[in-house]
């Protein structure tokens, strides 16, 4: 509970001391430590009273800003140590497993971030109003314009996806590439093509472009993508591996030349964690008023580092507002440092759009936090929706 929350906690036994102290610190017996709000404690009490366990149950510290485990006994201090020496001391055995298997260097940074008692922990920052719902109007018009949601072999990721666009208005349509390559569905038909994310092609040695090649490599059906991203009427959505995936199709987007291909994280591994992003003034269309925010999101990729064939295709991308996103530390500044940078990105970059802002990319998933059932943890006036859920409005705002 120290570790996680990073506060201190003073405890106090009812033990002279010596054997006493080991015997009430360590037992075999089934117990359990629970931390109470001081304005809940009567209420905690008398519950405990009505299911007969005040005997079993006694007060044995409070939670302190200073960070560090104080235990006494017979009002004398037994044990005092800072938080971040018992943390690193908990850690050690799995950072040297770090060290052995993935990057040392990711290893590193991870372990060393132990330390920082300044650490605020996910801190949401929202710059707009989370319970405005600004496809209202265009949904009880009911008229609901569909919307592709377009997945390949292994790809797991599309019914949350679905969910959130039925959500904000539109008629998600299932379209598997199959149905592009044997001609059963034409994107002429849709407005919007959402490509999913999850494990297409196992997520592994380039599964994005594995996907992509299935298009550029198929002349009908690369002709019908290019006739679609040249369309104005149109808007793109790619997450994870629907983001590498558009990324390698860049040639045929018009205002992606500069964009970045997505290879192997830094840390050798697959990373599956809740990440914070900052929202940054970009051109995309789908995330137009959030700029200026930080919202936690879900990380859940094995190749998700930007790799720019060269600085001055970084610095383009920059210039013309396209970088989206990104990864920052839990003060708000963006960071190539891992965990808070769970794929080691330049810049912290985790999301890119179209010079004209129709099409975006992001390697993390709003799909799978667009409620706030959907997070571990949420501030209370959050309500139902999540911050995320503007985006997939946003959407159907633009469309109109």
């Amino acid at each position: 509970m120290v570790f996680a929350g990073r506060q201190g906690v003073e405890v106090e036994l009812d033990a002279d001391g010596g054997a006493a102290v080991l015997g009430a610190l360590f037992s075999e017996e089934l117990g359990a430590v629970v931390q109470i709000r001081d304005r809940d404690a009567t209420q905690a009490m008398q519950l405990i009273d009505k299911h007969g366990l005040s005997a079993v149950t006694q007060r044995i510290g409070r939670v302190i800003g200073t960070p560090c485990v104080r235990i006494s006994a017979a009002n004398k201090i037994v044990f005092d140590a800072s938080r971040a020496e018992l943390q690193k001391q908990w850690s050690e055995v799995s950072y040297q497993m770090q060290i052995a298997r993935d990057n040392p260097e990711t290893a590193r940074q991870a372990f060393a971030a132990i330390e920082d008692d300044s650490d605020p922990g996910l801190t949401p920052h929202i710059s707009f109003a989370v319970d405005e719902d600004v496809a209202a109007p265009f949904i009880l018009s009911g008229v609901r314009p569909p919307l592709a949601i377009l997945r390949e072999q292994g790809v797991n990721s599309h019914m949350e996806m679905a969910a959130a666009f039925y959500r904000a208005g539109f008629d998600p349509v299932d379209v598997h590439m199959t149905d592009l390559l044997e001609e059963r569905r034409d994107l002429s038909s849709f407005n919007g093509v959402v490509a999913c994310g999850g494990f297409s092609y196992g997520d592994v040695l380039g599964a994005g472009g594995g996907w992509a090649k299935s298009i550029l490599f198929n002349s009908r059906v690369r002709e019908q993508f290019e006739a679609y991203f040249e369309r104005a009427d149109t808007f793109t959505l790619g997450v994870c591996n629907g983001c590498q995936m558009l990324a390698e199709l860049s040639s045929l987007i018009p205002g992606a030349e500069h964009w970045p291909r997505f290879v192997c994280n830094l840390s050798e591994q697959f990373e599956a964690r809740l990440s914070l992003v900052a929202v940054e003034r970009s051109a995309s269309i789908l995330l137009s008023g959030m700029s200026g925010s930080r919202l936690p999101i879900v990380t859940s990729h094995g190749e998700g580092r930007a790799e720019f064939a060269a600085d001055a295709e970084l610095e383009e991308c920059s210039h013309n507002a396209q970088v989206c996103i990104r990864y920052v530390d839990n003060h708000g500044l963006a960071t190539t440092d891992y965990p808070a940078n769970p794929n080691g990105s330049p810049e912290g970059i985790g999301g890119l759009c179209s010079k004209d802002g129709r099409v975006t990319i992001l390697m993390p998933h709003p799909e799978r936090v667009f409620r706030t059932v959907q997070h571990s943890w949420c501030p209370d006036h959050w309500g139902e929706d999540g911050p995320w859920m503007r985006m997939f409005r946003n959407a159907r705002v633009w469309l109109n």
